[in-house]
C-alpha cells in the first residue's frame, strides 16, 4: 500500500515501520525494540513522546488549535519568540518570523535577506542541504538527483568550497584549509564573479549536515563574519539540523562565537511538531505588513510543544547532550587507528560523523559500504543514517543515557569489523 500511495521520492533506507516511541528507542509494528540514533533526522530533541511534552500539546489542543498568527494574536506565541530572542547570540534585539519546516525558515531567511539588503545575489557552500523548495533548493549543493528534473532555479546563487579539513579543497594543511575557503570570497569571488556590494547575504551551516555532518572550523566560520560585516553582506547561520542544543550548546555556532544577522531554526524545536522560525536582528528585518506570512506557522499547539521543548532542553538536555556527545567521542577516539575503514570521527555534542574509506592513503569513499552497515545496524537493533557519500551520522535524542550510548556504539563497530572483513 506505501509503494501504491506514497510519493516514489521518498527515500526509505531499510524497512523500519514505526508503531510507538518512547525516550530513544522506537518500537516496529512486529514489536521489535530500535535505539533510534537518526532521531527522526535529528527532530525529536527531548525523545519520543516526552511526557511533558505530550501534556502541553494535550493542554493547547483542549483551549485553541489554531488562529492564524499573521491576522491574530494569541500570547504564546509572543513567548515563545520572546525565548528565542534571547536564546539567540548577540546583544543587539531581535524579532521573530515563524514557519512549519527547515526550508520554509530558508525561504523566508532569503527573501529578508533580499528586502532589506535590497541585493539580489546569494552565495552558499558545496555540500550544504538547506532545503527542497525552489528557493532553498538553489542553495542546497548536497546531491544532484535533489536537484534533477526542475529546470531553472532561484538565479544569482553562487556555490564556493565549505571548509573539510579532511578533504580540503584546495590541496592545504588542515589549519590554512580552514581560512583559504572563506578568504576565497575576497582573493577571487569578489574580483571575478560579483561585486559584494551585490551580494544580499552568505549562507552556512556551522555543522554541515546532508554533507557529512562535518563542523566548521572557528578559523573559517569568523572570518566569514568579518568579510561579512565588511562588505555589510548578511550572514544567514542555517542552525535548522544542528541548533537546539544539539551540538552541546544552544546553537553550533556558539562554540565559535559567531553572531549571525539571521539564525533559522526548525527540526529539534518542537520535539517532532512542525515548526521553524528565523531569529534576525531587529534592525534587519524591517519589513512591512503583508511582505511576508504563513497560515500555520506558530500554530498554537507547535508553540506549547516548543516551549515546553526549551525548558526541557534548559533544564537538562543540554547538557546531557554535550556530556554524552563527549562520551561517545571518547569511545570513538581510537577508531581511526584501530579500524582500516574509518577515515575520521568528528562531530560536537549529540551530532557525530563517522566518514568510511575504502582505502586510508587515498581517502576512496566507502559509499557502499556505508550503505551496509547503515543496513547491518537496523538488523541488529540500532537505528543510524548516512550523511555526504561515506560518511555515518549519529544524532540521537538528547534524552539518550550512557547505557544506550555504549549500545550504539558497540553496536556500529560491530557493523563496522565485519564489512572491514570484506576489504
Amino acid at each position: 500500500l506505501d509503494k501504491q500511495y506514497i510519493s516514489p521520492s521518498y527515500t526509505r533506507g531499510y524497512p523500519l515501520v514505526a508503531k510507538t516511541g518512547r525516550g530513544a528507542l522506537v518500537e516496529d509494528v512486529d514489536g521489535n525494540t530500535f535505539l533510534d540514533c537518526a532521531a527522526g533526522i535529528a527532530v525529536v530533541a527531548t525523545g519520543h513522546c516526552h511526557p511533558e511534552v505530550v501534556a502541553a500539546i494535550q493542554k493547547q489542543a483542549a483551549e485553541l488549535i489554531h488562529m492564524s498568527g499573521t491576522d491574530f494574536y494569541y500570547p504564546n506565541m509572543v513567548e515563545l519568540a520572546q525565548k528565542l530572542a534571547a536564546l539567540a547570540p548577540g546583544k543587539e534585539p531581535k524579532r521573530v518570523y515563524f514557519g512549519n519546516s527547515g526550508t520554509e525558515a530558508i525561504e523566508a531567511a532569503i527573501k529578508l535577506a533580499r528586502y532589506h539588503t535590497r541585493r539580489e545575489k546569494l552565495i552558499a557552500f558545496y555540500g550544504c542541504f538547506h532545503g527542497r523548495t525552489l528557493g532553498s533548493l538553489s542553495l542546497t549543493a548536497s546531491k544532484a538527483v535533489q536537484r534533477k528534473g526542475f529546470g531553472t532555479l532561484l538565479p544569482g546563487v553562487i556555490h564556493i568550497p565549505y571548509a573539510y579539513p579532511y578533504r580540503c579543497p584546495y590541496g592545504k594543511e588542515a589549519s590554512a584549509c580552514c581560512t583559504e575557503c572563506a578568504t576565497v570570497l575576497e582573493r577571487e569571488i569578489f574580483k571575478r564573479l560579483v561585486d559584494p556590494s551585490e551580494v544580499a547575504a552568505i549562507f552556512v551551516e556551522p555543522v554541515q549536515g546532508e554533507g557529512g555532518y562535518i563542523p566548521a572550523p572557528k578559523e573559517f566560520l569568523l572570518e566569514l563574519q568579518r568579510i561579512c560585516r565588511k562588505h555589510g553582506i548578511l550572514l544567514v547561520s542555517d542552525e535548522v539540523q544542528c541548533g537546539m542544543g544539539r551540538t552541546g550548546k544552544w546553537w553550533g555556532g556558539d562554540h565559535v562565537g559567531l553572531e549571525p544577522d539571521i539564525l533559522c531554526v526548525a527540526k529539534g524545536i518542537a520535539s517532532g511538531m512542525p515548526l521553524s522560525a528565523i531569529v534576525a536582528r531587529a534592525s534587519v528585518m524591517d519589513w512591512t505588513p503583508g511582505a511576508h506570512a504563513s497560515t500555520f506557522g506558530g500554530n498554537p499547539v507547535c508553540v506549547a510543544a516548543a516551549l515546553k521543548t526549551i525548558e526541557l532542553i534548559e533544564r537538562e538536555y543540554l547538557e546531557n547532550a554535550r556530556r554524552m556527545g563527549e562520551f561517545i567521542l571518547q569511545r570513538m577516539a581510537d577508531w581511526p587507528a584501530r579500524h582500516k575503514m574509518i577515515g575520521e570521527v568528528r562531530g560536537k555534542g549529540l551530532m557525530i560523523g563517522v566518514e568510511l574509506v575504502r582505502d586510508r592513503m587515498t581517502k576512496e569513499k566507502a559509499h557502499d559500504e556505508r550503505d551496509r552497515i547503515v543496513d547491518m545496524a537496523f538488523y541488529k537493533g540500532l537505528l543510524v543514517l548516512g550523511a555526504g557519500e561515506n560518511t555515518i551520522r549519529l544524532a540521537p535524542p538528547l534524552v539518550i543515557n550512557e547505557e544506550q550510548a555504549s549500545f550504539a556504539v558497540s553496536t556500529l563497530e560491530a557493523c563496522i569489523s565485519e564489512v572491514e572483513k570484506g576489504l
